[in-house]
């Protein structure tokens, strides 16, 4: 089995060639398929994630073994990524497993909690050869069983951000600048101002989550501006969703998973494509 990778090379890629690594979350086979497939049909880096519910759904042997699988069938770079984990002891048993990425999301504890927890899991995965993300801020909505309501949202704070990257020695920073988890009740109002900002004093690569629902120009003006890395989620489940229901629909007596989850996956497969040539990472391998 080929040994996973971390994500630092790919993001360091996209941020010095100004574009972003489409990060797509799975949650069985077939949304794991239609991740890799389509991105090695558009040359595309690309991260599969996968929440702490995923992980328990799916279990985490058979991700890390999928993804060595995808690996050795296409030559682009990949990396199987732990998205919105907050226990310290499954984050260290998915890196042993082989998981070679990681995001500790402590965003809902106080600044110096946050900065401890997360140095915890740093020292750990820098020794596996693991890369980390952290969030600092909080995102409105729900990513699995996290839920964070309107008014405990809170921006990133420029200034916090550098001393955050220093105190951690995280690789990468999710930034919260106005998207949300889920789908949104408006057009949402990013604050290109504070992102500029924390790119102005923070070297480590930038990442948006939340961008599921969050208009194609908006993503992409937050790309040119320093976010190389764009987290795609709800946007996926509910376009597979509808096409399984409507396959049912039209075929009450269907019990063949082949043939119902199929148009699930061509409808998916049609998003994933999108938010690739939104990220402007494809044909870079």
């Amino acid at each position: 089995m080929m040994k996973l990778h971390n994500t630092n090379e790919m993001l360091k890629d996209a941020q010095k060639k100004h574009y972003a690594v489409p990060a797509f979350n799975i949650h069985n086979l077939e949304t794991f398929q239609v991740v890799v497939d389509t991105a090695s049909e558009m040359r595309s880096p690309v991260i599969i994630a996968a929440t702490p519910s995923t992980v328990r759904y799916a279990d985490k042997d058979y991700l890390v073994a999928l993804t060595g699988t995808a690996m050795e069938k296409y030559d682009i770079p990949m990396s199987f990524h732990l998205d919105h984990h907050e226990d310290v002891a499954e984050i260290e048993s998915t890196v042993a497993a082989g998981c070679r990425s990681v995001m500790i999301d402590a965003s809902r504890l106080p600044y110096d909690e946050n900065v401890n927890k997360v140095k915890e899991v740093v020292a750990f995965a820098h020794i596996c050869g693991a890369s980390v993300e952290a969030e600092l801020g909080k995102l409105v909505g729900q990513e699995d069983d996290l839920v964070v309501d309107d008014a405990d949202s809170a921006y990133t704070n420029p200034e916090d951000a550098l001393r955050y990257v220093e105190d951690t020695g995280i690789d990468s920073l999710a930034v919260a600048i106005g998207t949300a988890h889920g789908l949104y009740k408006g057009t949402p109002k990013l604050d290109f101002d504070r992102l500029t900002e924390i790119r102005q004093r923070v070297e480590v690569p930038l990442v948006l989550h939340g961008a599921s629902d969050v208009p194609d120009e908006l993503v992409q003006k937050a790309i040119s501006l320093g976010i190389c890395k764009v987290n795609v989620a709800t946007d996926l489940k509910i376009p597979f969703s509808n096409a399984v229901k409507e396959f049912f629909k039209e075929n009450p007596g269907a019990n063949d998973p082949r043939k119902y989850m199929t148009p699930g996956k061509e409808a998916m497969k049609a998003i994933v494509k999108h938010k690739i040539e939104v990220c402007g990472s494809q044909n870079r391998y």
